[in-house]
């Protein structure tokens, strides 16, 4: 998916067995979803709490933070709660939705499918920024806050 294209509005299980729908996330304002391989992994750990340390900025600018991978809801809970993360984190173990919004690849061996990409997502459901990159893991969050201020401005 690319900046201008309207996002489906999926529901996933977060990390405490609540179903998450992307129209209810996007009620208070824009959503930051990022996408990332495996929960406690080192550079998912590090992007994650790059997030989390960044939710007080996040939140004065009007978005919140919400990642997802294709962990089981329990990986999901030990995950967020090692990190105090503080943010929603969805369970797509069926990638459905890492495939529809392009941050799934079936080549990858030992089953990290899930590629590492974030997506800033107006209230209209409709992606207003996107970053890819594997191995920059606090690049991501610091692109999106940027993303999401200058959205606010617009």
């Amino acid at each position: 998916m690319n900046v201008g294209d309207q996002v489906s509005d999926f529901e996933l299980e977060d990390e405490t067995r609540t179903p998450r729908r992307l129209s209810t996330l996007l009620e208070n304002g824009p959503v930051v979803l990022f996408f990332y391989p495996m929960a406690s992994s080192g550079g998912c750990t590090q992007e994650a709490c790059h997030f989390r340390d960044l939710a007080a900025e996040f939140a004065a600018a009007g978005a919140q933070t919400v990642g997802i991978s294709a962990d089981n809801v329990t990986k999901q809970s030990v995950f967020a709660t090692n990190h105090s993360l503080g943010y929603p984190l969805l369970s797509d173990t069926g990638h459905k939705v890492a495939k529809e919004m392009g941050a799934y690849r079936a080549w990858l061996p030992g089953g990290l499918h899930t590629r590492r990409r974030t997506f800033v997502i107006g209230q209209d459901r409709r992606i207003v920024a996107e970053f890819s990159s594997e191995s920059k893991f606090d690049e991501h969050a610091d692109a999106a806050l940027e993303a999401v201020k200058k959205h606010a401005a617009a």
